[in-house]
């Protein structure tokens, strides 16, 4: 005989989460973001100089896509100000 009720839900289902807030992790982009930003900047820099002015295409975008990369990643990574 098959069992009648077989979608029973099981009572641990019903947990619920609470959110945590301000959890930082350790890595070193996070903990030093304004200086990875200004990192992230000047190699967008380097990389527009070799655009204009040098022949090192490879290198160029290579600098260029890393800087923009590193910057966007330390924007996130920044603390944001509380607003009262």
């Amino acid at each position: 005989m098959m069992p009648t009720n077989k979608h029973k839900r099981k009572a641990s289902s019903k947990v619920k989460f609470k959110a945590v807030k301000n959890v930082h992790s350790s890595g070193l982009i996070s903990a030093h973001p304004k200086l990875f930003v200004l990192v992230g900047l000047l190699l967008v820099t380097l990389a527009i100089y070799l655009l204009a002015f040098e022949s090192q295409f490879g290198f160029a975008m290579l600098a260029l896509i890393t800087g923009v990369t590193l910057t966007i990643y330390a924007n996130f990574a920044r603390p944001k100000k509380k607003q009262d």
